[in-house]
């Protein structure tokens, strides 16, 4: 990874009159932007479909695409929509994502498109995808069947996928699988126009690997023997992490723990697959919670917090031998915020990925921290804050007087020059291989913009207006990377 910059934004932050970015134009026009800035990524959050809560981390597929992505715009041009199609209420704050209004219209639209559509079409890209597909659209489909319960409270004999109910449920819901197939066509389609475009222009993307899946999701359902569940598919054990800077009664996942032997019995084929689905899609690959790799904080099921959770060692160097092995082309990010021991940065030494340093963190005076500029090291990804901190203007609004006045000091922060552009300015010269910087910042935007507060919901809704991105902006972000040599 040669010395270069990017910014982090989500896909579903872009402009849209439909209430939430998709894969269409402005996605385009968003890769021209960051063109323009000189940017060399664009580091976005997981893309998969999400469910209660909308959070991407926690998605029902490891390899399907989200339908609210899917431009309604580009199935109109195809001549599978018309405007009176379009004509539904999709919420009505250009600012922020309503996701109960995209929950109850946005599957409308796209039924209706499908009803137009040629299926012809899609039988090489079904065929092509079978090993995930098949199964994921059945998933959805039998979802819908049972009113949207989870797999874990449908009738016994699909819950544990005997060989009659799936064969039944196969030919009694064709249409609805066939639905849900188009959904991830389209997908796949705007993706790959995107995925060409963005490297004609010479910017990678950045994809997130959430290192856990929920329980409701295809992925269990599948594999159940992968993870640690008792006779009835009930976790017994679940992810979290210890008390932390964000939270003091550290937080409660509660996703499912993997059965590593299991994994380890298989060499990680699981694995494989669902890295070699990232490759697919994008350049890097940035690795959450890279820590639980090494050790993983795990919570006995039915506790309220994550409080009375204890340390289990994880399948450590074992698996990241197994990623490289299966897609060696991959670079990957190491998300290694938290608590860090000893052995989890031998890990991250024996990987060779590069870490995170995250410049917030940095600025207590009575600490030489490790995330102050001059202390990162060049194998390293930095960011001003990531989409669980605040943005620069709510933590200056926010943080301790001494650590602010330090940060002036440190920093030569100035009004002239305005406060984000002075920790965006510490953050590109220093000596990271990679600098990222959330939108958030070069717009110098409050906690009104923050993406996500851990441990709460309620997030995951911001966006930005096509207003925002002007060309002094651009301008003024060439000029501070390319005065930093990236």
């Amino acid at each position: 990874m040669k010395r270069s910059a990017g910014i982090l934004m989500h896909i579903t932050s872009l402009p849209s009159p439909y209430g939430v970015g998709t894969l269409g134009q402005a996605a385009l026009d968003f890769v021209d932007f960051l063109w323009g800035a000189k940017q060399s990524y664009w580091q976005m959050l997981p893309i998969g479909p999400t469910s209660f809560g909308d959070s991407p981390y926690q998605s029902s597929s490891t390899f399907a695409g989200n339908p609210y992505l899917v431009d309604l715009d580009e199935l109109k041009n195809e001549g599978l929509l018309t405007d009176e199609d379009l004509d539904l209420d999709f919420g009505s704050n250009p600012q922020n994502v309503d996701f109960g209004k995209l929950y109850e219209n946005r599957f409308t639209v796209l039924r209706s498109a499908f009803s137009r559509f040629n299926r012809e079409r899609m039988s090489d890209y079904c065929r092509q995808n079978a090993d995930w597909l098949n199964e994921y659209a059945l998933f959805c489909a039998l979802k819908a069947h049972f009113g949207g319960k989870a797999w874990t409270e449908w009738d016994e004999d699909i819950k544990s996928r005997s060989p009659q109910a799936l064969e039944r449920y196969q030919k009694e819901l064709s249409e609805e699988i066939a639905f849900q197939c188009f959904i991830q066509y389209e997908f796949d389609l705007q993706w790959q126009r995107l995925k060409s475009y963005a490297a004609q222009k010479g910017v990678s993307l950045i994809g997130d690997v959430p290192i856990y899946v929920p329980l409701d999701s295809v992925d269990v359902w599948t594999r159940p023997d992968l993870f640690k569940l008792n006779s009835d598919y009930q976790p017994y054990v679940v992810a979290g992490v210890p008390p932390d800077y964000f939270s003091p009664t550290g937080q409660l996942w509660g996703n499912p723990i993997y059965d590593w032997d299991a994994h380890k019995n298989e060499d990680f084929a699981w694995w494989g697959r669902r890295m070699s689905a990232m490759k697919k899609r994008f350049s890097v690959a940035r690795l959450d919670h890279f820590r639980g790799i090494e050790s993983y904080w795990a919570v006995p099921f039915g506790e309220d917090t994550a409080v009375n959770g204890h340390w289990e060692k994880g399948p450590d160097m074992a698996l990241v031998s197994a990623i490289k092995r299966d897609c060696p082309d991959l670079s990957i990010i190491a998300e290694d915020l938290g608590f860090l021991t000893p052995e989890v940065k031998r890990l991250l030494s024996a990987s060779g990925y590069p870490g995170m340093r995250v410049m917030q963190f940095g600025f207590d005076p009575y600490q030489n921290s490790r995330e102050l500029p001059h202390n990162y090291p060049i194998n390293s990804v930095v960011y001003t804050g990531t989409h669980d901190n605040s943005p620069m203007m709510g933590w200056l609004s926010d943080t301790d007087p001494r650590c602010l006045g330090f940060a002036v000091q440190y920093l030569g922060l100035n009004a002239k020059e305005g406060f984000p552009f002075g920790f965006i300015r510490g953050l590109m010269t220093s000596a990271s291989q990679l600098a990222i910087v959330p939108i958030q910042d070069y717009l110098g935007q409050g906690n009104e913009s923050r993406m996500n507060l851990p441990g709460t919901t309620g997030w995951w809704g911001y966006r930005i207006l096509a207003s925002d991105l002007t060309d002094k902006l651009q301008k003024r972000i060439a000029r501070y990377t390319l005065m930093s040599g990236r």
